[in-house]
């Protein structure tokens, strides 16, 4: 699972002013998908579904209390899930969709807003989603994902949230809290496994790809190490699945095979009920049928 934070810019990720501009770019892949027929995905809150984009856009533009002019109003964020992932969401795009949309809602706004370590919870965050189907620069079959527009502010309009600052957890100074990037990646990519049920390989998991790139020598030979080891236990696994289901599969057959075959005695007996004792039927003696003696012809007497 890939989360961003795009930086500000000059251009469509402008959050000094408006956020029309965003909110237009997020909707630019609807009309051509509506052209075609095909289904489409409206703004979404924690909530609500199928927003209007006037709407996102007062709502957004109406929470920025107390901010200077050339203060950031809002915040962008991307979500965008793997091949293998968005599988584990569903068959159809509307499956995903609707996968999508709960895992915005019941695990990455709720870490979001815990790692400000200010005590916030999801219903603190002003947020909209929309979900995009395409990516013009990809290969990928599947490429679907999803961008938020954040507000600066929470929901009361009274606390100020940048998920871009570099403090953490601090207890002293002008900024308290702070945000942890790097927990919230760790903590959204195992909520994500646990709502889904996916078996992540460690070479898909945050902690390898951060050790890969940021870590030191010594911690990324200690991951590949681990990688190895998971890489022989699985294919251990794999073997001994197999094993167990060649040996069901000969039990089975021998099985089958006992259950055919009848013992001699019992076939023997089954067939002598059925056949005639032919040798018994020999013994038996034929009556003779007697003739009856004339009596002899003579003289009277």
């Amino acid at each position: 699972m890939n989360i961003d934070f795009p930086p500000p810019s000059k251009g469509t990720y402008n959050n000094a002013g408006s956020s029309r501009r965003l909110t237009q770019y997020m909707e630019h892949e609807d009309m051509e998908r509506m052209e075609q027929e095909i289904y489409t995905e409206g703004f979404f809150n924690q909530t609500e579904d199928n927003i209007y984009k006037s709407q996102v856009i007062k709502d957004i533009d109406g929470n920025i209390g107390q901010l200077m002019k050339m203060d950031a109003k809002f915040y962008a964020i991307h979500v965008s899930p793997s091949e293998k992932e968005l599988r584990a969401m569903g068959n159809t795009e509307q499956e995903q969709a609707e996968a999508m949309k709960r895992y915005i809602r019941e695990i990455v706004i709720p870490e979001y807003a815990k790692n400000f370590n200010k005590g916030l919870s999801a219903e603190d965050i002003k947020f909209y989603g929309k979900i995009h189907f395409d990516r013009n620069r990809s290969d990928n079959e599947l490429n679907m994902h999803c961008h938020l527009i954040v507000s600066r502010k929470d929901q009361a309009n009274k606390k100020k949230l940048s998920p871009l600052t570099n403090h953490k957890n601090t207890k002293k100074g002008a900024i308290k809290g702070g945000f942890d990037r790097k927990n919230l990646f760790r903590q959204t990519e195992q909520g994500f496994d646990k709502l889904f049920s996916y078996n992540r390989p460690l070479t898909e998991s945050f902690e390898y790809y951060n050790t890969m790139k940021n870590g030191s020598i010594t911690e990324q030979l200690n991951m590949q190490e681990q990688q190895i080891f998971n890489a022989r236990k699985n294919a251990d696994m794999q073997t001994n699945i197999y094993t167990n289901k060649q040996s069901a599969n000969q039990e089975n057959k021998k099985e089958d095979k006992q259950s055919f075959s009848l013992p001699d005695l019992g076939l023997s007996s089954a067939l002598g009920m059925l056949t005639p004792d032919t040798n018994k039927q020999g013994e038996q003696q034929i009556p003779v049928k007697r003739k009856n003696k004339k009596p002899k012809r003579g003289f009277k007497r």
